[in-house]
């Protein structure tokens, strides 16, 4: 019985309720504004996450399937050199893909704003760390962020995290001793999840199912936000998937953001401001979509940037067995990671016993993790094998507990040809084109992998691991972090937002999201996603 009518008092009309929309919207509603949010997904109950934590932990399911996600609605085709599996780690729903992430939270480094001044390589930011680094602070505090102050690698920061961070798991211990031998310095991770009790949400009980799901809500999602902005007065409109945005006479402000029903109604919601927080995907997509003559390339697009400059995280990884116990998949998240090779990939190591030489070639940031979960899962195990009983025991003792990985990030340059399009040979559950995700991985991006490979390569040695498998160039695939195809910049022939994530062609619409970034460097987007959203909230404010 959701009301799924328009509101005719609304200040602000934000498109999506992921960590962007949701914490945009609580802080403008906090602020006294009449917020209204429109999530094109369903409002799930969180009483079914033990069921969908079932789901995660038995092979006959996949990903998608754990969240609803699949059909027409979610349809997209995938061009270019590299097949682009957009569906595999996405979720549509009232809270977004924070539903089912990991939960890993760092700040970019200071250089990651400037690679153009500082490297020679693609454009800066219109804004430098500097600028956003009391969104981070109050970010941390709103996901609230289990962390400490040991990475040394880390950009400057004022004050602690607002928990204590986890502590290492085992396999970290036995990390730790071959990577002192070798001058490999490994530190804490900054986690979105509850360390202690925090904000009304319990500390985490190891269902070690982070992703896809967390049943006990330790991890952050951002139904938390949801929730905050709807006892601030912010309704929330489910199952309502904008159509398109519609400008005024003029074509100098957005009139009404026209979204569909579940009943087959098309209803028209007015505002006098509106955010697009859809993503890296579906926020170039919606502006495409909304093409008229005043802008038939689609909205916002004067640049032609809209959709380019798609980036996104590639995973590489390696790993194998020890003749030990190592302990694993008794933590679902990462516990300890190394960023002594994010500003100086290249850089040789001097340890106690050993050394990992330099290197010269031309490549980019590295982030190392140190996994908690390499190996088959004993529900795999035991639902795929042949043996019962005591035997099945045995088996499990035998075959679980001696795996060990490590595994990492690097990022792709931004480049024109790596974008965002629509796609009118296919069409969704409303008749609209599908996204047509155009992607490949450059040469520079394959240099740093094999950079971050080598580095795994001596530390599993070091450690006496026999290597089994290895993720490298030609295997990697996306962390599915979608960035860059609504970039940011003062040049509004160069960019689609300015430094206040307003866009440069319509003085009443603005971007929060990951499509924002000039670049992608090598650490998980979501902190900066959410520091981003708390600068554009306090722009859109000033503006009403």
């Amino acid at each position: 019985m959701t009301d799924r009518t328009p509101d005719p008092r609304a200040d602000v009309c934000v498109i999506g309720s992921g960590p962007a929309g949701s914490l945009l919207a609580a802080e403008l509603a906090d602020r006294g504004r009449d917020v209204i949010v429109l999530d094109a997904g369903e409002r799930f109950d969180p009483e079914d996450r033990f069921e969908r934590m079932e789901r995660a932990i038995r092979p006959v399911f996949d990903s998608p399937s754990v969240w609803n996600m699949g059909g027409d609605r979610d349809a997209f085709t995938s061009a270019g050199e590299w097949s682009y599996p957009l569906n595999h780690a996405r979720v549509k729903g009232v809270g977004g893909s924070t539903l089912h992430w990991q939960g890993m939270v760092m700040r970019l480094h200071e250089r990651d704003f400037e690679r153009f001044t500082r490297d020679g390589i693609a454009a800066d930011w219109p804004i430098d760390y500097a600028d956003l680094a009391p969104y981070y602070a109050q970010a941390e505090h709103e996901l609230g962020l289990a962390g400490a102050l040991d990475n040394p690698f880390s950009p400057p920061r004022d004050g602690p995290f607002p928990q204590p961070a986890f502590p290492p798991s085992y396999s970290d211990s036995l990390f730790a001793d071959a990577c002192e031998r070798l001058g490999v310095t490994m530190h804490s991770v900054p986690n979105a999840r509850n360390s202690t009790r925090y904000d009304g949400r319990s500390s985490c009980v190891g269902y070690g199912t982070c992703k896809p799901v967390c049943p006990s809500g330790a991890k952050y999602s951002a139904t938390v936000h949801v929730r905050k902005a709807e006892e601030a007065g912010t309704r929330i409109i489910d199952r309502a998937p904008v159509q398109r945005l519609e400008h005024d006479s003029s074509g100098n402000r957005i009139e009404a953001a026209v979204y569909a029903t579940p009943d087959g109604t098309t209803q028209r919601q007015e505002a006098r401001a509106f955010v697009i927080a859809c993503g890296g995907v579906e926020t170039p997509r919606l502006l495409l979509l909304s093409e008229s003559s005043r802008y038939p390339n689609g909205l916002a697009n004067s640049s032609g940037l809209v959709g380019r400059y798609f980036m996104d995280h590639l995973f590489v990884g390696m790993g194998g067995t020890l003749d030990t116990e190592t302990r694993q998949n008794h933590v679902g998240f990462l516990t300890s990671e190394c960023h002594q090779f994010y500003d100086d990939p290249g850089q040789r190591t001097e340890g106690t016993e050993s050394e990992i030489p330099g290197s010269d070639a031309n490549i980019g940031p590295i982030k190392l993790e140190f996994l908690n979960y390499a190996g088959p899962s004993p529900v795999e195990m035991a639902l795929t094998g042949d043996s019962w009983g005591d035997e099945l025991v045995e088996t499990l003792r035998r075959r679980y507990g001696n795996h060990i990985a490590m595994g990492g990030l690097v990022g792709q340059l931004p480049r024109a040809e790596n974008r965002i399009t629509l796609d009118h040979s296919t069409t969704d559950d409303h008749g609209n084109p599908v996204p047509r995700v155009e992607w490949t991985v450059d040469r520079r991006s394959k240099q740093t992998i094999r950079r971050a490979n080598q580095l795994q390569r001596a530390i599993l040695n070091e450690l006496g691991v026999d290597v089994t498998w290895t993720v490298g160039p030609e295997t990697t695939g996306p962390a599915f972090h979608h960035m860059g195809t609504t970039r940011m910049g003062d040049d509004p022939n160069t960019s689609v937002v300015n430094s206040s994530l307003r866009t440069h062609d319509l003085e009443n619409l603005w971007i929060s999201s990951s499509s924002v970034f000039v670049t992608s460097g090598a650490m998980n987007p979501t902190l900066t996603i959410a520091a981003l959203a708390l600068k554009a909230a306090d722009h859109v404010s000033d503006t009403l």
